[in-house]
Parts: C-alpha cells; sequence; structure tokens
C-alpha cells in the first residue's frame, strides 16, 4: 500500500486535483474576442444611429466578451450609399442602413419600403419578409448582384411625413417643379407627380435647403428631423404619406466574417436582432412624440397632408410599379409576393382592429391642439 503522505502520491493528488479544477472552469475566460468594425449609414447625433448602437450593445452584453460590434458613423469609412459594397468587399465588417439605400443597384430593394406596399404599415412589411417569402426574395437579389453578405432586417419604422416646405402644400399641383429630396422608389413616384427630385443622403439635406438648392425635403421622423436641424430652417412640416410608410432599418455582415463565427455567436445575433427590433419600436413611440410635441411649442406648424395629395401619390405608385415590373422580373417577383400577403394580412388586420382615433378623441379631443 502507498502511503497517502509520501511525496509521489501527495503530487499525484495535486495533479488531478487541478485537471478536475481545470475541467470544470469556465472557458469564457480563455476565448479570444472577435471583433467587428461596423459603419452606420447616419450622423452620429441622429436617433437612427443610437439604434446602430443599441443593437450592437445587445450583442456585446450576450456574447459575454467573445463578440464586439463597434459602430462608426456615416462618412467614418465610406459614404452612406457606398455601404452595401464596403461591407461585400471587407472594407467593412458590417452596417447599419436601409434597403433602400441600394436602389441603384436593382429596382426591386426599393420596395422594402418605399410606397404605400398594398396598404401595410411597417411592422407587417417585417411580418411578411420573415413568414411570407420575403426574406428568401432579398436573398436572391443580392445572389445576383454577386453581394457576399448577410441581410437582417428590424425596426418598423412609424409613418413617415410628407416632409418639410418652406410653404405647406394645399393641392397637388403645389408639389409640381418642387426641389425636393427623397430616396428609393419615391424618387420616381415624385418624379412622376412632377417634382424635381434630388437623393441626398440624410446629413447633407439641411444644408441644402438653407442655402436653397432645394425647396422641399424628407427624412423620417420628428426626432432625427428635429436633430437634424430641420426646424432652424423650415418651418412646415407636412405629415402623412405613402411614399415612405413601411421603412425598416437593415443591418449587414460580411458574410465571410459572418459565416466565420460559431454556431452560439450566430444565435446571439439572431436573437439580439430580434430584441432591437422590439426595442427600437418602443424608444421611437417615447422620443419620436415627446420630440413633436416640443417642436409644436416651438412654433413649428404641422399640416396633414390633404388627401388629394395622397391619392395622387397612389396614383403616381401605379404608374412607376408598371414600368418597373415591366423591366425587372425581380421587381415583379417581389411585388406580387406583397401583394398576395397584404391581401389576406390586411384583411385580418382591418377587420380586427378598432378605431383607437375614436377612443383617443373621446378622452383627449378637447384638448387637441
Amino acid at each position: 500500500m502507498t502511503d497517502s503522505k509520501s511525496p509521489r502520491r501527495r503530487s499525484l493528488l495535486k495533479g488531478a486535483a487541478v485537471a478536475a479544477g481545470a475541467m470544470s472552469a469556465p472557458m469564457v475566460s480563455m476565448a479570444q474576442t472577435t471583433s467587428l468594425r461596423f459603419q452606420s449609414t447616419w450622423p452620429a447625433k441622429d436617433i437612427f444611429h443610437e439604434y446602430a448602437n443599441d443593437f450592437a450593445k445587445k450583442v456585446n452584453d450576450m456574447a459575454g466578451g467573445r463578440l464586439k460590434i463597434e459602430v462608426l458613423p456615416s462618412g467614418a469609412v465610406v459614404p452612406a450609399f457606398q455601404l452595401l459594397e464596403a461591407v461585400n468587399k471587407g472594407t467593412l465588417d458590417g452596417g447599419h442602413g436601409v434597403v433602400a439605400y441600394h436602389y441603384g443597384k436593382n429596382s426591386a430593394l426599393a420596395l422594402w419600403g418605399s410606397g404605400p406596399g398594398f396598404g401595410m404599415d411597417a411592422n407587417t412589411v417585417l411580418a411578411w419578409h420573415n413568414y411570407g417569402g420575403g426574406k428568401a426574395l432579398l436573398d436572391e437579389i443580392y445572389k445576383s448582384l454577386n453581394m457576399e453578405v448577410v441581410s437582417y432586417l428590424y425596426g418598423p419604422m412609424p409613418t413617415q411625413p410628407l416632409g418639410w416646405f418652406k410653404k405647406p402644400v394645399a393641392k397637388v399641383e403645389d408639389m409640381k417643379g418642387l426641389k425636393f429630396r427623397t430616396v428609393g422608389l419615391a424618387v420616381d413616384m415624385f418624379t412622376e407627380m412632377g417634382t424635381a427630385v434630388n437623393p441626398l443622403p440624410g446629413s447633407e439635406i439641411v444644408p441644402a435647403l438653407d442655402r436653397g438648392l432645394i425647396d422641399a425635403a424628407e427624412f423620417n421622423n420628428a426626432s432625427s428631423d428635429r436633430v437634424l436641424g430641420f426646424p432652424d430652417v423650415v418651418k412646415n412640416c407636412m405629415l402623412q404619406s405613402f411614399h415612405q410608410s413601411g421603412e425598416q432599418f437593415e443591418v449587414l455582415f460580411n458574410k465571410g466574417k459572418y459565416s466565420a463565427l460559431s454556431q452560439e455567436l450566430r444565435s446571439i445575433i439572431d436573437y439580439a436582432v430580434q430584441a432591437a427590433s422590439a426595442d427600437m419600436s418602443w424608444k421611437a413611440v417615447q422620443r419620436n412624440s415627446q420630440d413633436y410635441a416640443d417642436m409644436k411649442k416651438a412654433g413649428i406648424k404641422f399640416y396633414k397632408t390633404p388627401d388629394a395629395v395622397l391619392r395622387a401619390q397612389l396614383a403616381a405608385w401605379d404608374k412607376t410599379v408598371e414600368k418597373k415590373s415591366g423591366e425587372n422580373p425581380l421587381f415583379k417577383k417581389v411585388l406580387e409576393s406583397q401583394r398576395t400577403f397584404a391581401e389576406r394580412a390586411l384583411q385580418w388586420q382591418n377587420d380586427y382592429s378598432v378605431d383607437f382615433k375614436m377612443a383617443y378623441n373621446h378622452y383627449f379631443g378637447k384638448k387637441k391642439s
């Protein structure tokens, strides 16, 4: 029998204890951190860039040090409209923007945001994308463009205003000849309405308005519009429009960088997208409503876009998509998929949804300004 107090015995016991401890200890601290450099298509001060950072923080927190996403503002590496190419080439590991910014590469890409979407709001467009065939179609388009990227859509945006005008729009004719900023297929829709369109990126809009290079412009929402400085140069905002009533954000990854991640980290990204989508939609209600109220108190005038202008948008949109469908089979394919989903989903949604405006007017109608 070997003496348990012998040096050899004590050495063996100590070695076994160390080995057991190593097996039971968590391995996270030993893992290397994978760092990904992202760029958004938004100025650093915009709430949209904040949304991009919110997404990155959720990934970083859940990854526990194994993955770190850093988000740079628009223009830090490439201009906003060059994000897709930069991510594809690996100049950037990923990015945060909107699909409509890639419109020049394939017109069908703008259907994930531009236009009335057969009556779908942004959340319903996301439902179509995730469960009605939209994701497979987007992948097909990127493949046709030889873009080696992984795309996630999330974050349903509230309905965007018609925009900021030096004079309120009272009739359809007021849109004719205006030098107007918009992007995506809204460019074609407003052009059909007789507007002279200039598709400027977000950071260039207000300076162009201030210098008189454009007469009117739209961007997105009360919070973004306010921080970008629209109220400083124009005092009239027209609310409600069909030009971008169902838009959402896109998170892009370079496919090689994404594929190199472990399955666990890819799952963390999947669920971070879903969490960020919900969080963004809640934050938008709080921030947009507060900034809207503050701008009204500051003397900014808000007007509902006349129904005649909204109907003119729909008519112009119909002409636009008919032309694009004839030119681009993928455009037609996406449009038909949206139509099929919207007809079923919106019948359910419209039949089931109560008129919330009735309840609002019941409680607050007398207080409305």
